[in-house]
Protein backbone atom coordinates (compact mmCIF):
# COMPACT_ATOMS: atom_id res chain seq x y z
CA UNK A 1 0.00 0.00 0.00
CA UNK A 2 2.75 2.42 1.01
CA UNK A 3 5.26 1.78 -2.42
CA UNK A 4 3.62 4.10 -5.14
CA UNK A 5 5.13 7.23 -3.03
CA UNK A 6 8.36 5.74 -2.57
CA UNK A 7 8.45 4.42 -6.51
CA UNK A 8 7.37 8.32 -7.42
CA UNK A 9 10.19 9.58 -5.54
CA UNK A 10 12.88 6.51 -6.53
CA UNK A 11 11.62 7.70 -10.14
CA UNK A 12 13.00 11.43 -9.75
CA UNK A 13 16.09 13.32 -8.67
CA UNK A 14 14.52 16.13 -6.67
CA UNK A 15 11.51 16.19 -4.27
CA UNK A 16 8.18 17.40 -4.79
CA UNK A 17 7.20 21.00 -4.27
CA UNK A 18 10.90 21.86 -4.99
CA UNK A 19 11.10 25.34 -5.99
CA UNK A 20 12.48 25.92 -9.45
CA UNK A 21 13.20 29.40 -11.25
CA UNK A 22 15.85 32.00 -12.04
CA UNK A 23 17.02 35.35 -10.18
CA UNK A 24 17.49 38.97 -10.54
CA UNK A 25 18.18 42.17 -9.27
CA UNK A 26 16.11 45.10 -9.67
CA UNK A 27 19.44 47.47 -10.26
CA UNK A 28 20.60 44.76 -13.23
CA UNK A 29 17.29 44.54 -14.73
CA UNK A 30 15.24 47.29 -14.23
CA UNK A 31 16.40 50.38 -15.80
CA UNK A 32 16.68 54.35 -14.55
CA UNK A 33 17.52 53.51 -11.23
CA UNK A 34 19.27 57.10 -11.16
CA UNK A 35 19.37 57.50 -7.45
CA UNK A 36 21.21 54.76 -6.18
CA UNK A 37 24.64 54.85 -5.20
CA UNK A 38 25.54 52.21 -8.32
CA UNK A 39 24.16 54.61 -10.91
CA UNK A 40 26.33 57.48 -8.88
CA UNK A 41 29.37 54.78 -9.21
CA UNK A 42 28.58 54.14 -12.77
CA UNK A 43 28.76 58.26 -14.02
CA UNK A 44 31.81 58.81 -11.79
CA UNK A 45 35.09 59.54 -14.12
CA UNK A 46 37.79 56.71 -12.96
CA UNK A 47 35.40 54.25 -11.27
CA UNK A 48 36.42 50.74 -11.91
CA UNK A 49 32.47 50.75 -13.95
CA UNK A 50 32.78 49.62 -17.78
CA UNK A 51 29.51 51.40 -18.56
CA UNK A 52 26.24 52.35 -17.70
CA UNK A 53 23.20 50.22 -16.32
CA UNK A 54 21.52 52.87 -18.23
CA UNK A 55 17.79 51.25 -19.61
CA UNK A 56 18.91 47.92 -17.86
CA UNK A 57 16.49 45.69 -19.89
CA UNK A 58 13.40 47.41 -19.20
CA UNK A 59 12.07 44.79 -16.45
CA UNK A 60 10.45 47.66 -14.63
CA UNK A 61 7.65 47.78 -17.79
CA UNK A 62 8.06 44.48 -18.80
CA UNK A 63 7.54 42.63 -16.16
CA UNK A 64 4.42 41.14 -16.34
CA UNK A 65 5.62 39.09 -19.93
CA UNK A 66 8.60 38.43 -18.29
CA UNK A 67 7.12 36.35 -15.52
CA UNK A 68 4.64 34.62 -18.11
CA UNK A 69 7.63 33.82 -20.30
CA UNK A 70 9.41 32.17 -17.14
CA UNK A 71 5.99 30.25 -16.37
CA UNK A 72 5.79 29.34 -19.62
CA UNK A 73 9.35 27.65 -19.42
CA UNK A 74 8.37 25.69 -16.15
CA UNK A 75 9.33 27.76 -13.28
CA UNK A 76 7.07 27.86 -10.50
CA UNK A 77 9.33 30.45 -7.80
CA UNK A 78 11.06 33.85 -8.94
CA UNK A 79 13.79 35.62 -6.92
CA UNK A 80 13.80 39.51 -7.29
CA UNK A 81 14.85 42.44 -5.06
CA UNK A 82 13.17 45.88 -4.43
CA UNK A 83 15.08 49.02 -5.45
CA UNK A 84 15.19 50.53 -1.63
CA UNK A 85 15.86 54.14 -3.69
CA UNK A 86 12.51 54.17 -5.00
CA UNK A 87 10.87 52.88 -2.13
CA UNK A 88 12.61 55.60 0.59
CA UNK A 89 14.33 58.10 -1.94
CA UNK A 90 14.81 60.72 0.84
CA UNK A 91 15.47 58.93 4.77
CA UNK A 92 12.16 58.71 6.20
CA UNK A 93 9.80 59.69 3.10
CA UNK A 94 8.36 56.80 1.49
CA UNK A 95 6.90 56.55 -2.11
CA UNK A 96 3.55 55.11 -2.44
CA UNK A 97 3.62 55.07 -6.02
CA UNK A 98 7.19 52.86 -5.68
CA UNK A 99 4.79 50.73 -3.21
CA UNK A 100 2.07 50.23 -5.81
CA UNK A 101 4.48 49.72 -8.20
CA UNK A 102 6.29 46.88 -6.18
CA UNK A 103 2.81 45.62 -5.11
CA UNK A 104 1.39 44.92 -9.07
CA UNK A 105 5.07 43.09 -9.45
CA UNK A 106 4.01 40.82 -6.76
CA UNK A 107 0.32 40.47 -7.25
CA UNK A 108 1.68 39.36 -11.08
CA UNK A 109 3.99 37.08 -9.94
CA UNK A 110 1.15 35.45 -7.83
CA UNK A 111 -1.38 35.25 -10.55
CA UNK A 112 1.06 34.13 -12.61
CA UNK A 113 2.02 30.62 -10.23
CA UNK A 114 5.47 31.90 -9.19
CA UNK A 115 6.48 31.98 -5.58
CA UNK A 116 8.48 35.14 -4.91
CA UNK A 117 11.35 34.91 -2.52
CA UNK A 118 12.02 39.19 -2.59
CA UNK A 119 15.52 40.30 -1.93
CA UNK A 120 15.55 43.92 0.37
CA UNK A 121 19.18 45.26 -0.17
CA UNK A 122 20.67 43.41 -3.88
CA UNK A 123 23.97 45.70 -3.91
CA UNK A 124 22.90 49.44 -4.42
CA UNK A 125 21.81 51.77 -1.99
CA UNK A 126 19.96 54.98 -1.91
CA UNK A 127 22.34 57.96 -2.28
CA UNK A 128 21.14 59.94 0.93
CA UNK A 129 22.13 56.46 2.68
CA UNK A 130 25.59 56.23 0.79
CA UNK A 131 26.60 59.93 1.58
CA UNK A 132 25.85 59.64 5.17
CA UNK A 133 28.56 57.28 5.04
CA UNK A 134 26.42 54.11 3.65
CA UNK A 135 27.30 50.96 6.00
CA UNK A 136 29.85 52.58 8.26
CA UNK A 137 27.24 55.56 9.24
CA UNK A 138 26.27 55.50 13.05
CA UNK A 139 22.79 54.90 12.19
CA UNK A 140 23.01 52.49 9.44
CA UNK A 141 21.74 49.70 10.84
CA UNK A 142 18.77 51.67 12.31
CA UNK A 143 17.74 53.12 9.04
CA UNK A 144 18.07 50.07 7.32
CA UNK A 145 15.98 47.91 9.68
CA UNK A 146 13.33 51.18 9.33
CA UNK A 147 12.99 50.20 5.10
CA UNK A 148 12.87 47.01 6.24
CA UNK A 149 9.73 47.44 8.26
CA UNK A 150 8.12 49.66 6.10
CA UNK A 151 8.55 46.78 3.67
CA UNK A 152 7.27 43.88 5.91
CA UNK A 153 3.98 46.12 6.94
CA UNK A 154 3.41 47.24 3.36
CA UNK A 155 4.12 44.50 0.92
CA UNK A 156 4.49 41.45 3.45
CA UNK A 157 1.04 39.73 2.23
CA UNK A 158 2.81 38.84 -0.76
CA UNK A 159 6.22 38.11 0.22
CA UNK A 160 6.17 34.42 1.39
CA UNK A 161 10.04 34.47 1.14
CA UNK A 162 12.50 36.88 2.43
CA UNK A 163 16.27 37.58 1.32
CA UNK A 164 17.68 40.03 3.66
CA UNK A 165 21.04 40.61 1.99
CA UNK A 166 22.48 39.37 -0.91
CA UNK A 167 26.14 38.55 -0.29
CA UNK A 168 27.23 40.70 2.14
CA UNK A 169 31.05 39.68 1.77
CA UNK A 170 30.69 40.91 -1.33
CA UNK A 171 29.13 44.36 -0.60
CA UNK A 172 32.26 44.11 1.92
CA UNK A 173 35.36 42.47 -0.33
CA UNK A 174 34.50 44.45 -3.34
CA UNK A 175 33.61 47.79 -2.11
CA UNK A 176 35.95 48.19 0.71
CA UNK A 177 38.88 46.11 -0.06
CA UNK A 178 38.92 45.54 -3.81
CA UNK A 179 37.39 48.85 -4.34
CA UNK A 180 35.53 48.01 -7.50
CA UNK A 181 32.46 48.10 -6.25
CA UNK A 182 30.80 51.44 -4.37
CA UNK A 183 32.23 52.93 -2.26
CA UNK A 184 35.19 52.06 -4.48
CA UNK A 185 37.85 52.21 -1.36
CA UNK A 186 40.59 49.94 -0.37
CA UNK A 187 41.18 49.88 3.08
CA UNK A 188 41.69 46.50 4.76
CA UNK A 189 40.56 47.60 7.96
CA UNK A 190 36.97 49.08 6.80
CA UNK A 191 36.46 45.83 5.11
CA UNK A 192 36.85 44.01 8.29
CA UNK A 193 34.34 46.45 9.84
CA UNK A 194 31.65 46.23 7.38
CA UNK A 195 31.37 42.85 7.09
CA UNK A 196 30.27 42.31 11.10
CA UNK A 197 27.96 45.50 10.48
CA UNK A 198 26.35 43.71 7.64
CA UNK A 199 25.89 40.65 9.83
CA UNK A 200 24.30 42.94 12.82
CA UNK A 201 21.94 44.82 9.90
CA UNK A 202 20.80 40.85 8.56
CA UNK A 203 19.57 40.43 12.10
CA UNK A 204 17.82 43.31 12.85
CA UNK A 205 16.09 42.63 9.41
CA UNK A 206 14.95 39.65 10.20
CA UNK A 207 13.50 40.98 13.64
CA UNK A 208 11.53 43.23 11.11
CA UNK A 209 10.36 41.17 8.93
CA UNK A 210 9.03 38.81 11.78
CA UNK A 211 7.52 41.74 13.34
CA UNK A 212 5.73 42.86 10.32
CA UNK A 213 4.97 40.18 8.50
CA UNK A 214 4.83 36.98 10.74
CA UNK A 215 4.27 34.72 7.91
CA UNK A 216 7.24 35.42 5.49
CA UNK A 217 10.07 33.13 6.19
CA UNK A 218 13.21 35.42 6.39
CA UNK A 219 16.90 34.13 5.27
CA UNK A 220 20.30 35.12 4.07
CA UNK A 221 22.04 34.81 1.20
CA UNK A 222 25.91 33.77 1.77
CA UNK A 223 28.37 33.82 -1.73
CA UNK A 224 30.71 30.10 -0.86
CA UNK A 225 32.83 29.89 -3.18
CA UNK A 226 34.74 26.83 -2.37
CA UNK A 227 38.25 28.49 -1.52
CA UNK A 228 41.71 26.69 -1.17
CA UNK A 229 45.60 27.44 -1.15
CA UNK A 230 47.40 27.94 -4.71
CA UNK A 231 50.35 26.22 -3.21
CA UNK A 232 51.05 24.03 0.35
CA UNK A 233 53.01 26.69 2.19
CA UNK A 234 52.48 27.92 5.62
CA UNK A 235 51.65 31.75 4.21
CA UNK A 236 49.41 30.64 1.80
CA UNK A 237 47.42 28.24 4.28
CA UNK A 238 47.45 31.68 6.48
CA UNK A 239 45.78 33.57 4.33
CA UNK A 240 43.46 30.82 2.70
CA UNK A 241 42.22 30.87 6.83
CA UNK A 242 41.85 34.62 7.00
CA UNK A 243 39.48 34.46 3.57
CA UNK A 244 37.65 31.41 4.50
CA UNK A 245 36.80 33.34 7.98
CA UNK A 246 35.93 36.71 6.48
CA UNK A 247 34.33 35.54 3.34
CA UNK A 248 31.89 32.61 4.33
CA UNK A 249 32.28 31.67 8.43
CA UNK A 250 31.71 34.86 9.47
CA UNK A 251 28.37 34.72 8.49
CA UNK A 252 27.56 30.76 8.85
CA UNK A 253 29.11 31.40 12.59
CA UNK A 254 26.28 34.33 13.15
CA UNK A 255 23.32 31.95 12.02
CA UNK A 256 22.23 31.36 15.42
CA UNK A 257 19.77 32.54 18.04
CA UNK A 258 16.41 33.92 17.45
CA UNK A 259 17.30 36.56 15.34
CA UNK A 260 19.10 34.17 12.57
CA UNK A 261 16.78 33.67 9.92
CA UNK A 262 14.25 30.87 9.36
CA UNK A 263 16.68 29.25 5.89
CA UNK A 264 19.62 30.35 4.17
CA UNK A 265 20.60 31.30 0.57
CA UNK A 266 23.65 29.43 -0.77
CA UNK A 267 25.50 31.28 -3.84
CA UNK A 268 27.71 28.93 -5.67
CA UNK A 269 29.91 30.17 -8.80
CA UNK A 270 33.45 28.93 -8.18
CA UNK A 271 37.03 27.27 -6.71
CA UNK A 272 39.25 29.84 -5.71
CA UNK A 273 42.23 29.74 -5.10
CA UNK A 274 44.20 31.69 -2.87
CA UNK A 275 47.95 33.27 -3.20
CA UNK A 276 49.60 35.90 -0.76
CA UNK A 277 52.09 37.05 -3.82
CA UNK A 278 48.95 38.23 -5.65
CA UNK A 279 47.86 41.80 -5.90
CA UNK A 280 44.25 40.60 -5.45
CA UNK A 281 44.95 38.08 -2.95
CA UNK A 282 43.57 35.62 -5.33
CA UNK A 283 45.77 33.37 -8.02
CA UNK A 284 44.39 32.91 -11.89
CA UNK A 285 42.90 29.28 -11.89
CA UNK A 286 45.46 26.54 -12.47
CA UNK A 287 46.14 25.48 -15.92
CA UNK A 288 43.34 22.13 -17.20
CA UNK A 289 40.32 24.01 -15.16
CA UNK A 290 37.75 25.63 -17.86
CA UNK A 291 36.70 29.19 -16.75
CA UNK A 292 34.20 31.42 -17.91
CA UNK A 293 33.70 34.82 -19.55
CA UNK A 294 34.36 35.73 -15.54
CA UNK A 295 37.57 34.23 -15.48
CA UNK A 296 35.71 32.13 -12.77
CA UNK A 297 36.80 28.71 -12.43
CA UNK A 298 34.27 25.80 -12.79
CA UNK A 299 34.01 23.09 -10.09
CA UNK A 300 30.91 21.54 -10.07
CA UNK A 301 31.87 19.30 -7.19
CA UNK A 302 32.01 22.24 -5.15
CA UNK A 303 28.43 22.98 -4.88
CA UNK A 304 27.84 19.64 -3.19
CA UNK A 305 31.29 20.58 -0.86
CA UNK A 306 29.29 23.98 -0.23
CA UNK A 307 26.25 22.85 0.31
CA UNK A 308 27.53 20.34 3.25
CA UNK A 309 29.07 22.95 5.08
CA UNK A 310 26.04 25.17 4.85
CA UNK A 311 24.18 22.27 6.34
CA UNK A 312 26.25 22.30 8.97
CA UNK A 313 24.00 25.22 10.64
CA UNK A 314 21.00 23.34 10.83
CA UNK A 315 18.69 25.59 8.44
CA UNK A 316 16.93 25.01 5.33
CA UNK A 317 18.61 26.10 2.42
CA UNK A 318 18.04 27.73 -1.16
CA UNK A 319 20.53 27.71 -3.80
CA UNK A 320 19.59 31.44 -4.21
CA UNK A 321 22.53 31.96 -7.36
CA UNK A 322 24.77 29.47 -9.35
CA UNK A 323 25.34 30.24 -12.92
CA UNK A 324 28.16 30.53 -16.05
CA UNK A 325 28.90 33.47 -17.74
CA UNK A 326 28.80 32.35 -21.55
CA UNK A 327 28.74 32.81 -25.08
CA UNK A 328 28.29 29.22 -25.67
CA UNK A 329 24.90 28.13 -24.63
CA UNK A 330 26.40 24.30 -24.74
CA UNK A 331 28.61 24.98 -22.15
CA UNK A 332 25.78 26.76 -20.04
CA UNK A 333 23.44 23.64 -20.48
CA UNK A 334 26.18 21.35 -19.30
CA UNK A 335 27.21 23.80 -16.60
CA UNK A 336 23.83 23.85 -15.50
CA UNK A 337 23.25 19.59 -15.81
CA UNK A 338 26.75 19.17 -13.55
CA UNK A 339 26.01 21.57 -11.08
CA UNK A 340 22.25 20.02 -10.54
CA UNK A 341 23.52 16.63 -10.58
CA UNK A 342 26.01 17.84 -7.72
CA UNK A 343 22.49 18.85 -5.66
CA UNK A 344 21.33 16.13 -6.04
CA UNK A 345 23.96 14.41 -4.56
CA UNK A 346 23.08 16.47 -1.64
CA UNK A 347 20.00 15.52 -1.35
CA UNK A 348 20.43 11.52 -1.30
CA UNK A 349 22.64 12.58 1.89
CA UNK A 350 19.62 14.08 2.92
CA UNK A 351 20.76 17.66 3.04
CA UNK A 352 17.68 19.80 3.25
CA UNK A 353 17.74 21.97 -0.04
CA UNK A 354 14.12 23.04 -0.91
CA UNK A 355 15.03 24.83 -4.15
CA UNK A 356 16.96 25.88 -6.99
CA UNK A 357 17.49 29.77 -8.56
CA UNK A 358 19.82 29.71 -11.44
CA UNK A 359 21.70 33.00 -12.51
CA UNK A 360 20.39 34.88 -13.79
CA UNK A 361 16.71 34.26 -15.63
CA UNK A 362 18.16 36.88 -18.39
CA UNK A 363 21.60 38.65 -20.02
CA UNK A 364 21.52 42.03 -17.48
CA UNK A 365 23.79 44.50 -16.63
CA UNK A 366 26.90 42.59 -14.35
CA UNK A 367 27.55 45.67 -12.38
CA UNK A 368 31.45 46.78 -12.93
CA UNK A 369 31.17 44.50 -16.10
CA UNK A 370 28.57 45.70 -17.64
CA UNK A 371 26.49 44.09 -20.30
CA UNK A 372 29.46 41.87 -21.69
CA UNK A 373 29.02 38.63 -19.33
CA UNK A 374 26.24 36.77 -20.58
CA UNK A 375 24.90 34.64 -17.52
CA UNK A 376 20.91 34.63 -19.08
CA UNK A 377 18.71 31.80 -19.65
CA UNK A 378 17.15 33.88 -21.90
CA UNK A 379 18.69 36.81 -24.24
CA UNK A 380 18.08 40.32 -24.68
CA UNK A 381 17.74 42.54 -27.77
CA UNK A 382 19.35 45.78 -26.58
CA UNK A 383 17.96 47.96 -29.90
CA UNK A 384 13.82 46.36 -29.28
CA UNK A 385 13.91 44.71 -25.75
CA UNK A 386 12.99 41.64 -27.33
CA UNK A 387 13.29 38.21 -25.20
CA UNK A 388 15.23 35.69 -26.53
CA UNK A 389 15.19 32.21 -24.98
CA UNK A 390 17.91 29.76 -25.64
CA UNK A 391 18.52 26.43 -26.03
CA UNK A 392 19.66 26.03 -21.86
CA UNK A 393 16.16 28.05 -21.15
CA UNK A 394 14.56 24.89 -22.49
CA UNK A 395 17.19 22.15 -21.31
CA UNK A 396 16.47 23.64 -17.53
CA UNK A 397 12.58 23.44 -18.31
CA UNK A 398 12.74 19.84 -18.83
CA UNK A 399 14.74 19.17 -16.10
CA UNK A 400 12.00 21.45 -14.15
CA UNK A 401 8.90 19.69 -15.34
CA UNK A 402 10.33 16.07 -15.62
CA UNK A 403 12.27 16.77 -11.80
CA UNK A 404 14.67 14.25 -13.70
CA UNK A 405 18.14 15.04 -14.93
CA UNK A 406 18.26 13.02 -17.93
CA UNK A 407 15.83 14.89 -19.22
CA UNK A 408 17.85 17.97 -20.71
CA UNK A 409 20.82 15.37 -21.74
CA UNK A 410 19.57 15.66 -25.84
CA UNK A 411 19.59 19.35 -25.59
CA UNK A 412 22.96 19.95 -23.30
CA UNK A 413 24.51 17.45 -25.19
CA UNK A 414 23.21 16.58 -28.65
CA UNK A 415 24.45 20.42 -30.18
CA UNK A 416 27.56 19.10 -29.33
CA UNK A 417 28.18 17.38 -32.90
CA UNK A 418 25.93 19.57 -34.98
Amino acid sequence: MNSAPSDTTASTDFPPGFLWGAATSAHQVEGGNVNNDWWAFEQRPGSAASESSADGIDHYHRYSDDFQLLASLGHNAHRLSLEWSRIEPAPGQFSRAAVAHYRSVLNKLEATGLTAMVTLHHFTLPQWYASKGGWLAPNAIAAFEQYCSFVAAELGDLMPLVCTINEPQMIALHGYLEGYHPPGLTNAALWKRVGRVLVRAHQAAVRAIHCGSPRSRVGLAVQMPLLAPIRDDDACHALYRTLQHELVDLYLDHLTGADRGDWLGVQYYRKQWVDPASPTLFAQPPAGFPTTQMGWAVYPDGLHHVLRQAAATGLPLYITENGIATEDDVERCEYITTHLAALARALVEGIDVRGYFHWSAFDNFEWSEGYRPKFGLIGVDHHDFRRVPKPSAYAFANIVRTGRLTASENQSTGRRHE
